[in-house]
């Protein structure tokens, strides 16, 4: 019997997509296994939040093929959540609200279902005791547990991360990974993490993959990716390296 870890949950073919006559993705392919975290690298301005949004469906590729669990093309999408870079937090809704919110607009739950799935993300993500409290009210660290607990709250099989630690110092960045890590155990699930950090990426990370020139020049794991002799991956290790040699973790 093949472990069903082993399986892929996300297949992408020769997906592409420009903007104008701005070719940004041109033929971007890539197998995620279930169960695994995966960061996708890349410079700024390189496609990883327009590679991203394509698979979450909030951009239309213009051409290739996005395939999830292995079975019909974007088959799966309410099973994929998607973590905004900026948390993307609603200010006139409590935390609880916030947390109901995909909820009540995805699934058919009741009033007691919802209220039961929330309180038991907030307890998990240590924030049920600030259920009543605005986004505004929560360090910058409880408001990214509150944008997981709302990612985490319909069970979802994949969760895509947009540059989770971007603007963040380096041992906030390191205690983000450490809870991509945590809850992937406790709630089963796949991540896709698009990030500039290769440092993180190269520690807690399964697989990576380097976006370059509108396709995945590099994908494999962290340490065939730090041992690479490729001028354009070590562009990358060589920092990411010297970066986590200073530091005391």
């Amino acid at each position: 019997m093949i472990d069903s870890k082993l399986s892929p949950i996300l297949t992408v073919k020769e997906l592409q997509k420009q903007f104008g006559g701005h070719v940004v993705l041109s033929d971007v392919n890539l197998i995620v296994q279930r169960g695994s975290i995966v960061s996708v690298l890349g410079r700024s301005g390189t496609g990883k939040s327009v590679f991203l949004k394509c698979l979450a469906g909030l951009l239309e590729p213009d051409g290739g093929e996005i395939r999830f669990d292995s079975g019909g093309t974007n088959t799966s999408r309410l099973r994929c959540s998607y973590l905004f870079q900026a948390n993307a937090l609603f200010d006139s809704l409590t935390a609880f609200e916030n947390v109901a919110l995909p909820l009540e607009q995805t699934t058919r739950f009741g009033t007691s279902e919802i209220e039961r799935a929330v309180a038991a993300a907030l307890r998990t993500l240590g924030l049920e005791k600030f259920a009543e409290y605005y986004p505004a009210q929560l360090s910058g660290g409880m408001q990214k547990r509150l944008a997981l607990a709302r990612a985490l709250v319909t069970r979802p099989a994949l969760v895509l991360f947009d540059e989770p630690t971007a603007g963040l110092d380096p041992p906030a960045r390191h205690s983000v990974f450490s809870m991509i890590i945590r809850y992937k155990e406790e709630y089963d699930f796949t991540a896709l993490v698009v990030t500039h950090d290769v440092s993180e990426a190269l520690i807690f990370s399964d697989r990576v993959a380097l976006l370059e020139k509108g396709r995945i020049y590099f994908e494999g794991n962290p340490a065939d990716f730090a041992a690479s002799d490729d001028s354009v991956v070590r562009s990358f290790g060589d920092n990411a390296i010297t970066d986590s040699a200073s530091r005391d973790w």
